[in-house]
């Protein structure tokens, strides 16, 4: 029995649902080694199994046991759409947004976006947001669920299916898609691991991997103990505790001076900088006065600053700064002996930058290939 047939029994658990823990459980339950479940683990995410019948270093009496109770669904490539070539640099590919329909129904937004040598994924980790920051477009669709591992690492080999037509590999990979991936930290972790085993095809390093959060403290935490070299990026957006409020309302439940204290928690136990990513705001947060409250605030601990342009988007009440306030700004930080980025927003032209993914029906007219 191939999965093909088992979709025509929507009742079949599917068994890209389980974590690797979880397999040896299955297998358990079915009377096999426990062992069996790395084995399974391996053809699902390495080889990119697709029914049970291939796996042909799993036995035949556990491939039948596997093909009568469980089924296999993975996440598809519905429609992309890509910036028009005249907005990328000379010789570039274009950033791309994918929609992708999950095995329920689901749709989420990812985004490839190549930029020199780097080709990076943006992955989503919840369908919808529920923290309703004041410039997010996901967080205006509500929150519907998070995603499970599969679903985030599925997105990941999609994209590098479509990095491989234009004859590129997927190089980095960022959690900055839709939803805040440290209230779906347990998948997040499960996606990570799977994507970073050295000895699968896939097997990019933990370094090149970002995962990025508003400054839930608790998942801050939890990361830093993890030992996971990932990197971190905090949507910080304002150094002063009433305008991120306004902008951010978790800030009320995570105020500026705790989340510090867990960034220097952070910095001594993963021995690692984090990013603090800035969205300036025309008029908002890129004020003299704004650049020196950072300013004040990062020097506390071991940090970078990302700042970014404000990608607009209909209905939302904001304008990107003007590029002498930005240059002001960015002058600012580095007089106080600040390590400053300015990041150029790629995919806006197509809501695919950051803070406008939301699956809203749009042009994007791409079929899959």
């Amino acid at each position: 029995m191939t999965a093909a047939d088992n979709r025509e029994n929507a009742s079949l658990p599917n068994i890209l649902e389980f974590t690797r823990e979880q397999l040896s459980e299955v297998m358990a339950e079915l009377g096999e080694p426990r062992f069996r479940a790395s084995q399974l683990h391996r053809w699902l995410y390495s080889q990119g199994a697709t029914d049970f019948a291939s796996m042909s270093s799993i036995g035949a009496g556990l491939r039948q046991k596997l093909a009568s109770s469980y089924d296999i669904r993975s996440a598809s490539v519905v429609r992309s759409e890509s910036e028009h070539p005249q907005s990328t640099a000379d010789g570039e590919h274009p950033t791309t947004k994918y929609l992708l329909r999950m095995p329920d129904g689901e749709l989420i937004e990812s985004v490839l976006i190549p930029s020199g040598e780097r080709m990076t994924v943006c992955v989503s980790s919840q369908a919808g947001c529920p923290l309703q920051c004041e410039f997010c477009a996901t967080g205006s669709m509500g929150f519907r669920r998070n995603l499970h591992a599969f679903e985030m690492t599925g997105q990941v080999y999609a994209l590098q299916r479509e990095a491989q037509k234009r004859d590129g590999r997927v190089t980095n990979i960022v959690f900055m898609g839709m939803g805040e991936p440290l209230i779906n930290l347990d998948n997040v972790m499960e996606a990570v691991s799977t994507l970073t085993a050295s000895d699968y095809r896939f097997g990019i390093s933990e370094k090149r991997i970002t995962i990025s959060t508003v400054g839930l403290i608790p998942g801050i935490d939890r990361i830093a103990a993890s030992g996971l070299k990932t990197k971190l990026a905090v949507s910080l957006h304002s150094a002063d505790q009433h305008k991120r409020e306004l902008l951010m309302p978790v800030a009320r439940q995570y105020p500026l001076e705790e989340l510090g204290r867990a960034i220097i928690r952070y910095n001594r136990l993963a021995g690692l900088p984090v990013t603090l990513v800035y969205m300036l705001l025309d008029g908002v947060n890129d004020s003299p006065e704004d650049a020196r409250k950072l300013a004040r605030y990062a020097k506390r601990f071991l940090c970078k600053i990302n700042l970014i342009d404000y990608n607009s988007i209909v209905n939302f009440q904001f304008r990107p700064a003007y590029t002498d306030t930005r240059d002001t700004f960015v002058r600012q930080l580095l007089d106080a002996g600040l390590l400053v980025t300015v990041r150029k927003s790629q995919g806006a032209a197509i809501n695919a930058a950051c803070g406008q993914l939301a699956t809203k029906p749009g042009p994007y007219g791409t079929e899959p290939q």
